[in-house]
């Protein structure tokens, strides 16, 4: 996947408005490329934060590499309300 990262993560660390920002993209395109800032990690690990996060937003983390990471949340087809 070479597409550049389409959300940062930054010094808030993980928000409400990151996470949602996270699931609405997961919606429309499946795969999400995030990449976490040096600040946002503070004592944290990227893979710790990426698992954090994947949880959050319900997806699966594929990949970890350095500080960037990407989930993956299939889309569902037909939701009836």
């Amino acid at each position: 996947m070479t597409e550049k990262p389409t959300v940062h993560v930054g010094k808030k660390q993980i928000s409400k408005e990151l996470i949602e920002e996270i699931k609405k993209q997961l919606e429309s395109r499946e795969v999400v490329k995030v990449k976490i800032l040096k600040s946002a990690l503070g004592d944290m690990k990227a893979e710790e934060l990426a698992s954090t996060i994947a949880k959050e937003t319900e997806s699966t983390l594929i990949e970890v590499r350095g500080h960037t990471f990407i989930l993956y949340k299939r889309k569902q087809k037909g939701l009836q309300k």
